[in-house]
């Protein structure tokens, strides 16, 4: 276990993809978050959250959302002696209990059928002074946090690449890897959002030219937020080099297979869709529509693996027909 001394999080390690360099024509790194213990990046800005908010007085937290979130959670609690308490629907995949509980100590609450009712019970149990209600993506802490991500791959690189590729939710990751791009001088490089079609609520948003709250996510792919954080708006607005696509669902899990075979590790669609933007046709499209130049190098974020089974993986292969 680590300690609480330092960051909760694990440096990851920056390494180059020659499958994916062979495909694209192109040098293609990936940043390797799927490796952190928790199985994902969720742990550099709930780690940083919790650990602040623990220096600061808070005895207890308590956390409601997806699994990567709540495993971050869990983790950051249990390395900091704090108790955690987490609130979950009836339909949490089993593994998901058990890790917590088993492996990390915390209290397992299931309520409701679907998120939201857990979302609002957890928030009702965390009114107290000395708790932290944890949120998944929407707090600067969180985004600091991720931001050490692109600080490791700066020194880890042996370039500065042309073009980041990132997946996003509600936009916690994006922010902190924009912030970390602004702190190691890479703001001229391009990043391009990937989402999936059913949980693309910033794609929808940028066309809209206004925060847009999806009405539900229909995708598999546990990007999960109605709506972007209004940060994550601002910088995809603002950052001149932004460019926002979508997949699939299918495309999505193609990329998780197909990564697995590449590189013999599992990950999860929510990760398959920034993937998919090497294995599909998204950087050429760019390129032939004019938004995007030529690209020598790119770095691609392999964002987790936490609720990756390699059960439910060939679910979704037998859903797609691959």
């Amino acid at each position: 276990m680590a300690s609480g001394e330092g960051p909760l999080h694990i440096v990851t390690p920056t390494i180059y993809s020659m499958p994916l360099s062979k495909l694209t024509g192109y040098d293609v790194y990936l940043k390797l978050e799927n490796l952190q213990i928790p199985g994902s990046f969720k742990i550099r800005g709930i780690g940083n959250l919790i650990k602040k908010a623990s220096q600061h007085g808070c005895k207890k937290i308590v956390c409601s959302s997806g699994a990567n979130v709540v495993l971050a959670a869990a983790y950051a609690a249990k390395t900091l002696g704090i108790p955690a308490t987490i609130v979950l629907p009836q339909s949490t995949p089993g593994f998901v209990i058990d890790k917590l509980r088993n492996e990390y100590g915390a209290e397992v609450l299931l309520h409701g059928k679907v998120l939201d009712d857990s979302h609002n019970f957890a928030a009702e149990m965390a009114k107290d002074s000395d708790c932290l209600f944890v949120h998944p993506y929407d707090h600067p802490d969180i985004w600091e946090g991720h931001s050490s991500m692109i600080e490791e791959a700066a020194q880890q690189m042996p370039c500065k690449p042309d073009v980041i590729i990132v997946s996003v939710g509600g936009g916690g990751l994006l922010n902190g890897v924009m912030m970390g791009m602004k702190k190691v001088g890479w703001s001229d490089v391009t990043c391009i959002a990937m989402e999936t079609i059913g949980a693309d609520c910033l794609n929808v948003s940028l066309k809209a030219g206004k925060i847009v709250t999806l009405p539900d996510i229909t995708s598999i792919a546990c990007l999960g937020a109605l709506s972007p954080s209004a940060k994550t708006f601002e910088l995809a607005q603002s950052y001149e080099k932004f460019h926002s696509a979508v997949v699939e669902d299918k495309e999505a899990v193609s990329a998780c297979v197909r990564f697995a075979d590449d590189h013999k590790m599992l990950v999860e669609p929510a990760c398959g869709a920034s993937l998919a933007a090497m294995y599909e046709t998204i950087i050429q499209d760019l390129q032939s529509s004019g938004k995007l130049g030529d690209v020598k190098s790119a770095l691609v974020i392999v964002c987790g693996a936490g609720s990756a089974t390699l059960e439910q993986l060939q679910a979704w292969r037998d859903m797609f027909n691959l």
